[in-house]
């Protein structure tokens, strides 16, 4: 039981406002009223049909691996320092926790008749080698979390009901054009702390999808990466070697209301390379080698978030942030850092944050060489 109540704070993922920091491998920010209708609501259990499902998933009482814990079809195997996927998995089993074992490799009956399991974790393992077969009986699968493991590609034939791949910190260099094909169900993809760089992705590697989050950081980017999904509403690509916006990088992504970039080498943002996001809320730019504000920020109307902070920022002027006409921003800024830059903030006018809530919203600081 002690090992079931463990479970309990990872039933929902957790979003912020104002930072986006992944705190752990269950937290996504998917706040967006729409995606969580889309996604269910991006728990770990289906949130809707609940009572259909238990009427038709048969029940086998009694069944359970050694060393685990079993409940209400959550079967919970974690730390047990297992080398392989046990044996005895209840065939109506919907949660699979193996998370934290030993496993090396997934083989082609490891799932066997597992036709109604919705979430697989598999997080902290070794696993190297996976059968291309090894998830064919998962035709509900819906969650499956294989971050922290030893993949140099992502596995061939995931399932088709796939909704959330979280992929994160493993050895994958190359992500080819037909790994996705299929997956129209899929609107989450995590796979930061990879080795991949730009020439990694294949054209088309992404065609297909309908992704609403897709978090790409902590990777080798020198650039944002060509033929993202049209669809996106959430972009993280931070922690990378990124080195300048230009103009067409962001043309595809009208949709995108968060976009990450901080902890890049970004100098230079084009001017007109934020116009193609007319409804971005919040853009992440910290901690990089910008020497000016980024232009086109007060015609960005539903703008609330900017972090700038740890750039080169030397000065900034009284129209970097907000319109000049009244009327044109639909929503105040409710954030916006700029400490740890080169400028002098008792130089900046105080009508340059006109249209922010509140001078409690304004961040600066004392800069420390």
């Amino acid at each position: 039981m002690e090992h079931l109540l463990l479970l309990i704070p990872f039933l929902g993922l957790v979003s912020s406002e104002l930072s986006f920091v992944q705190k752990g491998f269950w937290d996504f920010p998917m706040d967006d009223p729409n995606v969580q209708e889309e996604e269910e609501a991006s728990g770990i259990f289906p949130t809707s049909g609940g009572a259909e499902a238990e009427d038709t998933i048969p029940f086998y009482p009694g069944l359970c691996p050694f060393g685990c814990h079993c409940h209400l079809r959550v079967v919970q195997c974690s730390d047990l320092g297992l080398k392989e996927v046990p044996k005895e998995i209840s065939p109506d089993t919907t949660l699979l926790d193996l998370q934290n074992n030993q496993i090396t490799e997934l083989r082609k009956d490891d799932f066997k008749g597992m036709h109604h399991l919705y979430a697989l974790v598999l997080v902290n393992n070794k696993i190297s080698k996976i059968h291309p077969k090894a998830f064919s009986p998962l035709h509900k699968l819906q969650k499956l979390y294989i971050s922290k493991n030893s993949l140099v590609e992502i596995p061939p034939n995931l399932p088709k009901s796939l909704v959330e791949l979280r992929i994160h910190d493993n050895k994958i260099k190359k992500v080819s054009k037909d790994v996705f094909n299929g997956l129209n169900n899929m609107n989450c993809i995590e796979m930061g702390g990879n080795p991949l760089e730009n020439s990694g992705f294949e054209p088309g590697a992404f065609d297909g999808l309908k992704l609403n989050y897709l978090r790409i950081s902590e990777a080798k980017l020198t650039g944002v990466p060509k033929d993202l999904p049209e669809t996106l509403h959430e972009l993280h690509l931070d922690h990378n070697k990124i080195q300048a916006i230009e103009l067409e990088d962001l043309i595809r992504y009208p949709k995108v209301y968060r976009l990450g970039l901080g902890h890049n080498n970004i100098r230079m943002i084009e001017n007109g390379s934020l116009a193609f996001l007319p409804l971005l809320r919040e853009l992440h730019l910290d901690n990089n080698k910008l020497s000016r504000v980024p232009p086109g920020l007060p015609d960005l109307k539903f703008l609330q978030v900017v972090y700038l902070h740890s750039n080169n920022i030397t000065h900034i002027g009284v129209n970097d942030f907000c319109p000049v006409g009244f009327g044109v921003k639909r929503a105040s800024y409710h954030g916006i850092s700029l400490f740890a830059n080169p400028v002098p903030y008792w130089e900046v006018q105080p009508a340059t944050f006109r249209c922010a809530t509140d001078r409690l919203a304004i961040q600066f600081g004392n800069y420390k060489k």
